[in-house]
């Protein structure tokens, strides 16, 4: 077979051969080879990609207006980053998630396929670099340290996004559930033990609340991120950018991503701080462990469907067993509480990683990045799941729960401003160990007459707050 055609590129450490069809050069070329770790490629994430296309597009655009850089070179990276926006080149963004050097492999790689493909919208080839440089012109006025955190920050903003608007969905799912299931009496619990009646659509109301708590919670973090520090260059004191460079590239990416991005006030706290990257994480986590409580509810209303708690079911979606005939096991809550303890594992890592900053910068941003983005993406994934394949088709046991309320020791707590507390606490043991009924003991013990018992006991006077009439039998 020929040998591939390559072409020679050139850095300080040496001269490399490149792929002549590739759009990256010969920094993305060592930092494959230097970083074969998670076999991942930055390309998972597009969003990632589509933000650093943005600052070079904003860039260009600012450098140009401050009479820097060329109207030809200015339009054929604008040209380019707008092609890499729209999706194209995906695949040239090869270097890993995980990386040493915080995140100059992803910037070097971003930087050489814009120039490249510039380079060929200029009707030039492939490295051709004297006539546009990925370092002199691509990433002119920048550095990776500002480059990287805002990307990430635009990028983080994109996936917010995205993962309030399927927890709002949810949130809606869980909702007509609780319309659904108002009329639904059964027994609440604490401990696992019983407690007192409720119906099951308070029950599944909760679960719409808390989601749009944590929505609000989201919206709340997302604003942190707006705050970046692109026009810091290397440390935060703006090194080689023009003077008016900061606040001007800033308003550029802003009309491009559509961001009410602000530039940080000091700009060399900004460049160290990953302070923003933990609450964002922080808050991600608190969406899992919630999520993850509902869907340990799930699981445990919808046991059985003889020996368990049987209240609720769950849509059939697979066969549960290899082994046991016509089992059926809850896999979706299963597969989000499993996203949730990967959830709660990045956070640990994200606190890891901005701790362990030293100085004017913080090194580990790629792993910061790369476990947030986890979270984002599979929390979104598992809230459509956990709508789509689950919420939506549950359906109520009725009888069972409403003879589960009759049966139940525990409404014998209605009788308290009625009888006292202790008269309650000897007709519960004595109904626990005879097996009679609450309302059976009332009655043969002539606590109170049937009517007034009936209207105490009604299904909607046990599940809100009523007024007590009278305070009789105490003492």
């Amino acid at each position: 077979m020929p040998a591939a055609k390559q072409r020679i590129e050139h850095d300080l450490l040496g001269d490399r051969a490149v792929p002549s069809n590739a759009y990256y050069g010969v920094h993305t070329l060592r930092a494959l080879e230097n970083f074969p770790i998670s076999g991942t490629p930055i390309s998972i994430y597009p969003d990632l990609v589509s933000a650093l296309a943005c600052i070079k597009q904003a860039a260009a655009l600012a450098n140009h207006e401050l009479q820097l850089l060329d109207a030809e070179k200015e339009r054929a990276i604008v040209a380019a980053c707008e092609e890499i926006r729209r999706g194209n080149l995906l695949e040239e963004f090869v270097v890993d998630v995980i990386q040493g050097g915080a995140g100059t492999s992803t910037n070097m790689n971003a930087n050489e396929v814009i120039a490249n493909r510039a380079l060929e919208l200029m009707g030039r080839k492939k490295g051709e670099y004297k006539h546009l440089h990925p370092v002199d012109h691509v990433n002119m006025s920048q550095s990776t340290n500002d480059v990287y955190p805002t990307a990430v920050k635009v990028a983080l903003h994109f996936g917010i996004v995205r993962l309030v608007a399927a927890m709002a969905e949810l949130r809606a799912a869980f909702g007509a559930k609780a319309k659904e299931f108002g009329d639904v009496i059964k027994m609440g619990r604490t401990q696992l033990q019983d407690a007192v009646p409720m119906t099951l659509g308070q029950e599944f109301s909760t679960y719409a609340v808390m989601l749009e708590e944590d929505e609000s919670r989201l919206k709340e973090a997302c604003l942190l991120i707006h705050e970046i520090n692109l026009g810091a260059t290397a440390i935060g004191t703006g090194i080689t950018s023009h003077p008016d460079y900061a606040p001007l590239v800033c308003r550029k990416l802003a009309e491009i991503t559509g961001i009410d991005l602000v530039i940080a006030f000091n700009l060399v706290e900004a460049t160290q701080d990953a302070g923003a990257f933990v609450q964002v994480s922080g808050v991600l986590k608190r969406v899992a462990v919630k999520l993850s409580k509902v869907c340990n509810d799930l699981r445990l209303l919808s046991s059985g469907p003889r020996a368990g708690l049987n209240e609720i079911n769950l849509p059939a979606v697979q066969a549960g067993s290899s082994i046991m005939p016509g089992k059926v096991n809850p896999v979706i809550p299963e597969v989000v509480n499993q996203i949730a303890f990967e959830v709660i594992g990045n956070d640990v890592t994200v606190s890891f990683a901005a701790e362990a900053g030293q100085l004017q910068l913080n090194a580990f941003e790629p792993v910061i990045a790369h476990s947030l983005f986890k979270s984002l993406k599979h929390l979104t994934h598992g809230c459509e799941t956990l709508r789509l394949r689950c919420v939506t088709g549950i359906t109520a046991n009725r009888e069972r729960l409403r003879a589960q309320v009759e049966r139940s020791i525990s409404i014998v707590t209605a009788l308290n401003p009625y009888i006292g507390y202790e008269r309650a606490t000897a007709l519960a043991q004595e109904a626990h160990a005879t097996g009679k009924t609450i309302y059976e003991l009332v009655l043969e013990k002539k606590l109170m007459d049937q009517s007034e018992l009936d209207e105490i006991l009604k299904p909607e006077m046990l599940t809100r707050p009523g007024y007590v009439p009278a305070m009789r039998g105490r003492g």
